[in-house]
């Protein structure tokens, strides 16, 4: 039986002349994608403006950390703050992110020097400013806190500037994010006394620090903004499974998933019936060969990463991006020494045969290459110093996932023992009330208990005048000497 199929009507729909055809098209079909196009860009430019409206009603606060003298916490101490800090987590539904506008809210760890003075500050969203202190003073209860102004007030965005330039740039993992860098533990060694074991990687930094000069300002800013625990744990154990060569899952769409359905129902049907034709018997597909890799195969460096990757899901993390800006008058300006000594203390952390940081020189470091270098250059100056001032997680380089033992690593408070940074600022100690015995007020002693007294310093002879030029200095002259030398807090760090 013969079948004819005619053709006559697709031919002529075909051969219509081409700008016909093509409109034809458009209102046949066409439209469908550039509707999505449309009701795409509508629903950014309407989460652009709720979130911008939401975010202006959200107040943050500067917190200065003092703490203090003498300090011998491990970093192991920051990371419980790191962990304390992730109850910050919010869940948020479809009614408060496209209505409300409402958006995870992060934190700014910071180490700022200014001219010399090195402290180090915690931005945040007011509302979090209890769960904050609770998870310093838990760790270290006789910290300082102090509300301060922002110390980027007043310093220029917009360059070209007459009186400053700026050399600034994020830093980024190398990479796998789900691989960590080098952690605070393997700073340790079992030579020397027992409080020098640990060689803190916050004295090359705190270094650094300490030898700016006036006019010259160092910004060092981590942005902590809490995620997902599953989303996280899940992002881990595809880079095992790569590292493992496991076949990997596409995350799929609604459409894909019924596709994968479909094609799945006929590959099955299909399996059953060239087994009945074939005669094809279980035991057959039993002797298929596994050929996956086990960890026992494994090269060392791959069982290494293996290991890494599961210890760092292990524990909590965090979406971070890590900027650095350095600021100064132009007559003193020393890019080679801020700039390049940065870069070195974060190359300390670097594990080769797992992950490191590097300068981001393709999109947000200050330098540029080729055609309109100088017109370039100003706009990334100008967009690295308003975005560190905004604290903006979202603008230059997607966010990096760092867990809380990493963070513990690149910002803690370093050790007194160790580090011998002299500006660093710190609270006096512990304070505490006055003994019960201890008179006050207009309470005397005794005149029975000062006659004995009274005659002994009558007997003593006076003391032989020194000449002026070999006279030691007296108590107060020498913390005055001692304040002028080493600088006090700059004006741009006021105690509120």
């Amino acid at each position: 039986m013969d079948i004819e199929i005619d053709l006559t009507s697709i031919l002529g729909y075909i051969g219509q002349p081409a700008d016909v055809l093509m409109l034809d098209l458009f209102w046949t079909v066409g439209w469908i994608p550039v509707a999505f196009v449309l009701l795409w860009g509508f629903k950014e430019l309407w989460l652009q403006y709720i979130t911008e409206k939401w975010a202006v009603t959200q107040k943050h606060i500067l917190l200065a950390i003092d703490i203090p003298r003498g300090n011998e916490q491990s970093p192991m101490a920051v990371e419980n703050m790191f962990a304390y800090l992730a109850g910050a987590h919010s869940t948020l539904n479809l009614l408060d992110r496209y209505w409300e506008g409402k958006f995870q809210l992060s934190f700014s760890f910071e180490i700022v020097s200014i001219d010399g003075y090195t402290q180090f500050l915690i931005r945040t969203p007011a509302s979090f400013r209890n769960l904050v202190e609770t998870a310093i003073y838990s760790q270290y209860p006789d910290a300082e806190i102090t509300e301060v102004n922002d110390y980027t007030e007043g310093m220029p965005t917009r360059f070209p500037d007459d009186d400053y330039d700026v050399w600034g740039s994020e830093f980024i993992q190398s990479g796998d994010q789900a691989l960590p860098i080098k952690m605070y533990q393997e700073f340790e060694h079992q030579f020397g006394k027992p409080e020098m074991t640990f060689r803190d990687p916050m004295a090359a930094l705190m270094d650094l620090c300490s030898s700016l000069r006036k006019g010259e300002q160092l910004w060092y800013q981590i942005i902590v903004e809490p995620i997902d625990m599953n989303a996280w744990t899940a992002m881990g154990d595809v880079t095992v499974k790569k590292i493992l060569r496991e076949d990997i899952a596409p995350e799929n769409n609604i459409v894909d998933k019924a596709i994968d359905g479909i094609l799945g129902l006929i590959g099955f049907a299909s399996e059953i019936m060239y087994s009945m034709w074939s005669g094809a018997t279980e035991e057959a597909k039993e002797e298929k060969k596994d050929d996956s890799l086990k960890m026992m195969n494994l090269k060392p460096k791959e069982k290494k990463q293996v290991e890494a990757a599961h210890h760092k899901i292990s524990k909590i993390g965090f979406a971070c991006k890590i900027r650095f800006v350095y600021m100064a008058k132009r007559d003193v300006m020393n890019k080679p020494k801020v700039a390049n000594g940065f870069v070195g203390y974060m190359k300390q952390f670097t594990a080769l045969d797992l992950n490191s940081f590097k300068p981001d020189t393709k999109k947000t470091m200050t330098s540029t290459a080729y055609f309109f270098k100088e017109s370039r250059l100003n706009n990334k100056k100008s967009s690295i110093a308003r975005n560190y001032v905004s604290r903006d997680g979202s603008a230059g380089r997607q966010m990096g996932i760092f867990n809380t033992e990493e963070l513990a690593t690149i910002w803690h408070f370093p050790i007194e023992s160790v580090v011998k940074a002299p500006l660093i600022g710190k609270a006096p100690g512990r304070k505490a009330e006055p003994p019960s015995s201890l008179p006050i007020g207009e309470e005397t002693v005794s005149e029975d208990l000062m006659e004995p007294l009274e005659s002994i310093f009558e007997e003593e002879p006076a003391p032989a005048e020194i000449p002026e030029f070999m006279a030691e200095p007296s108590r107060e002259e020498k913390k005055k000497e001692e304040k002028e030398e080493r600088g006090t807090p700059p004006p741009n760090l006021p105690f509120a």
